[in-house]
């Protein structure tokens, strides 16, 4: 796979129009996130227009709720034949059983490709600290994140969002197959920002991440293409 098939690239604007501004401003970019503030500010239309420019869509949208919730929302959220869907880990096993289940069958009420749905295991930026102070989980992160998604992977999932931090011990159990998305990846040129657990783009492949989702570095850059452009050989380079 090329590392312009691997590169995700969010759509973290309002409206509408600012995002479609960023995808004609950037045709070479194959695969768009679309998270809660762009989907809650513009609704299914943005998915319509990206699958007409015949992009790639992570619908990033993380549910999180009782079982009967979130198979109705995965049902829905499938007939829009968007590539992934997220769920959290934490909704409990069989939230996302019945996720699953329910995106399957929207799918095929559709007559749309399924899409692979991701649990969430441990949020980007939360810090060790946090999540053992603040939280109160009794495991080490990277345990924790482990556990997370072994349970999604025996729930049905197809893979999990982590950060690229434990990329290499979620590939290791998890297998080949397990779809892995990382966030939390900045290039050594480029400010860390919010992320409190980031790896290079290249870095991040050899710890075992199947796709990554960068945005600012490339969103917010003086020349936007060039960023990309310049991550994607990072991400090719040998080196």
């Amino acid at each position: 796979m090329q590392a312009a098939q691997r590169l995700i690239v969010p759509l973290d604007v309002p409206t509408q129009a600012e995002a479609l501004a960023l995808v004609d401003r950037l045709p070479q970019v194959q695969f768009w996130k679309v998270g809660l503030e762009l989907f809650v500010g513009s609704g299914p239309a943005i998915l319509d227009q990206l699958k007409q420019r015949q992009k790639r869509i992570f619908l990033d949208l993380k549910f999180h709720d009782i079982p009967n919730t979130v198979a109705g929302a995965c049902r829905s959220a499938a007939r829009y034949g968007v590539d992934l869907l997220t769920l959290h880990a934490t909704a409990g096993p069989e939230a996302m059983a019945a996720g699953v289940e329910a995106a399957q069958a929207g799918a095929a009420q559709a007559q749309v490709d399924p899409p692979q749905i991701l649990a969430i295991t441990v949020l980007t930026s939360l810090s060790p600290r946090t999540l053992a102070l603040d939280l109160k989980v009794p495991l080490d992160l990277p345990d924790y994140a482990l556990k997370m998604a072994l349970m999604a992977q025996k729930s049905g999932t197809q893979g999990a969002v982590c950060s690229p931090q434990e990329a290499m011990q979620l590939r290791q159990v998890c297998g080949p197959e397990f779809v892995l998305v990382c966030p939390g990846v900045r290039p050594a040129w480029s400010q860390r920002g919010d992320q409190q657990r980031a790896m290079t783009p290249k870095s991040a492949l050899h710890s075992g991440a199947s796709f990554l989702v960068m945005g600012r570095p490339i969103t917010q850059a003086a020349d936007p293409a060039g960023a990309f452009l310049r991550v994607c050989e990072e991400m090719a380079s040998n080196g």
